[in-house]
């Protein structure tokens, strides 16, 4: 009899047509998954096969527009979620309000009686702590809150549950939401969770991921204690997703991800250099064809809408096959030697938001002399899903797994660095320039300078003209702090490869060198969260507040100078931060009005708690509104 083994995950939920989500799941055996929703609408779809696991990806359609509507998930005549013995609310799908529509609000799938009997709750949306500051009192999606959309974001989240009891890098801040929206389901939630990297970690296991490749490999042999294969990938999903807490906030909340190195190794794709040598390892192509299958299987496909689903050839030829396997083998090794003939990055619209979620790991040209954080075709991509029909959205997020602003001391190491690498101070600097690259985890925007100049203009470009957002804020994650920083743009400074000539837009890789164009009309910002659950040693820490710090800009000035490096396009200074925790960034935007939040989890008396460290309005609309802004 099949079973439901993970899941469900609900993913895409239409905010044009408010009546058509996903919901991802994996079962234990081939079968039709069925999700059955109180009002009416269901979806059903077969299994698909991947190395001996079963999952479906289910559209359910007729969803009612603007509404909360619990659902249950049956595998044949038999629910399997929620399950019987659940103490947890039910899961539910929120859809956005249509123009001119009513908001209704659902009652809970399958026998209202028994649901209600049970305590559970049927209906409204949550966030875990009572509405305060500007981000609480702007309205989210939910259908009885004014128009809007709550966007929470964080990255780096290693998943593994101590064993005794004592996590010695605190409470996991995802945890601790699910189960303080768990406690009060009738709390505002967040209308879309975003993942920005490191869902899991293939080079760092647990001790109880360790025992299970123990059981079937011999630890003394390369990979060791990380990941090998498709099957010890599955092993980190079960341990990301079945906390319970965890799997019922991931049923409910709907969730868009991109990878970043760990979710396959430490580092991915620094350097051509580094790139050859993992080639030349008995290992590697096994890790990363494996990384990149599951990656698809348990990410990629949740973040394309059901028209992106039906126009896939490799979902159909997976769905088509008796077993998938082989067909997402080879789509994944031939997407790692030639990353063009792929796009991980995706676009999604919540009403006037626009989300364009960025691949800054597998899309890279690593070739010294033509260094690129996106390939040409990639960067093209990623310049039309940003520029076309600006009138349609009020705020643009980008979501970059790697900060575009980082400390300006790092910012300049790594544009030095880089420098370094092309032989600027000739081959011993350049071979030492390889070294501390890989050392020190050099890899950002910065450390490949003609794309960060080139992504710099394409936010000016963004954020300016008539029809110019409210705001252009960059999300990302990785470095284990959070902070904000704005950039300004220097009157007359001169863009490397930069386009500001008016007229028709050029592709992002043209251009020799302009003059930067006039400063965007747009609030332009970097939001960094990181991690979700992991830690930062006190040096590192120490550095980060360093590389903040007046000395530092000027010891960056001095290695500029050094390198021959010449000045960014853009001056930025710290707005907030850094904050050092587990904790996740919520962006509240409503019309043209935007308000930030960040949580950390701590541990009290009563268990973990999420503690409101910043609430900040962004936009010069909102003073009139909140009037004030706080932070701890």
């Amino acid at each position: 009899m099949a079973g439901l083994r993970l899941g469900p995950l609900l993913r895409y939920v239409d905010w044009e047509t408010g009546s058509t989500a996903t919901v991802w799941v994996e079962a234990s055996r081939p079968c039709t998954v069925e999700v059955r929703c109180a009002d009416g609408a269901a979806g059903t779809a077969p299994t698909f096969s991947v190395a001996g696991h079963h999952y479906a990806l289910v559209v359910v359609d007729g969803l009612t527009p603007g509404s909360t509507t619990a659902y249950e998930v049956l595998i044949g005549s038999r629910r399997v979620w929620p399950p019987e013995d659940s103490r947890l609310p039910p899961s539910t799908i929120t859809t956005p309000l249509a123009p001119g529509a009513t908001p209704t609000v659902e009652r809970a799938a399958g026998d209202d009686a028994s649901s209600a009997a049970d305590g559970r709750a049927t209906d409204g949306p949550a966030d875990g702590r009572a509405p305060r500051g500007p981000a609480d009192q702007v309205g989210s999606g939910s259908p009885d809150a004014p128009s809007g959309v709550r966007v929470s974001f964080g990255s780096c989240r290693w998943a593994a549950a101590p064993g005794d009891g004592n996590d010695p890098v605190g409470p996991d801040a995802l945890v601790t939401l699910a189960t303080r929206l768990a406690a009060d389901p009738a709390a505002e939630r967040p209308d879309v969770l975003l993942l920005l990297g490191d869902q899991v970690y293939a080079d760092e296991t647990s001790v109880a991921t360790r025992r299970r490749l123990a059981a079937r490999r011999d630890l003394d042999e390369p990979p060791g204690t990380e990941i090998a294969d498709y099957e010890e990938y599955t092993y980190l999903y079960d341990e990301s997703w079945r906390d319970p807490e965890v799997r019922w906030l991931l049923s409910t909340i709907p969730s868009c991800a991109v990878f970043d190195d760990h979710d396959v190794i430490d580092d991915w794709n620094t350097s051509a250099a580094w790139q050859r040598d993992l080639r030349a390892t008995p290992w590697w192509h096994e890790r990363i064809v494996s990384g990149l299958m599951s990656y698809w299987v348990y990410q990629h496909l949740g973040n394309l809408s059901p028209a992106e689903l039906d126009a896939d050839p490799v979902y159909a030829a997976v769905r088509a096959a008796p077993d998938g396997t082989e067909v997402l083998r080879r789509f994944a090794a031939e997407a790692d030697a030639e990353p063009t003939r792929t796009r991980w990055s995706y676009r999604r619209v919540f009403g006037r938001v626009r989300l364009v979620m960025v691949d800054t790991r597998a899309a890279r040209v690593l070739a010294e002399d033509r260094r690129a954080m996106l390939d040409p075709q990639e960067a093209a991509w990623v310049r039309s899903a940003v520029l076309d029909d600006p009138s349609s959205y009020d705020h643009l997020l980008i979501g970059s797994s790697l900060p575009w602003l980082l400390p300006p001391l790092i910012h300049d190491v790594e544009r030095w660095n880089a420098a370094l690498c092309a032989g600027v101070r000739g081959s011993r600097w350049a071979r030492f320039g390889e070294k501390l690259r890989r050392a020190a985890d050099l890899e950002h925007w910065a450390a490949l300078p003609d794309s960060f100049d080139r992504f710099t203009e394409l936010l000016r470009e963004a954020g300016s003209g008539p029809d110019a957002p409210a705001t252009v804020c960059v999300l990302s994650g990785d470095v284990h702090h959070a902070y904000i920083t704005e950039p300004h743009w220097p009157k007359g400074r001169r863009t490397p490869g930069a386009d500001s000539t008016p007229g028709p837009r050029r592709d992002p890789a043209a251009g020799s060198g302009t003059t930067s164009g006039e400063a965007p009309t747009a609030r332009i910002l970097q939001l960094t969260c990181s991690p979700v659950h992991n830690s930062v040693p006190r040096s590192i820490r120490a550095g980060f507040r360093f590389g903040w710090s007046r000395t530092g800009r000027r010891i960056g000035r001095a290695l500029a100078r050094h390198g021959r490096t010449g000045r960014s396009p853009v001056e930025w200074g710290r707005e907030g931060g850094p904050w050092f925790g587990n904790q996740l960034m919520t962006l509240t935007l409503r019309g043209r009005n935007a308000a930030l939040t960040l949580v950390q989890a701590t541990a009290g008396a009563q268990g973990a708690q999420l503690e409101a460290v910043l609430e900040r309005s962004l936009t010069p609309e909102d003073e009139a509104i909140f009037g004030h802004s706080t932070e701890c």
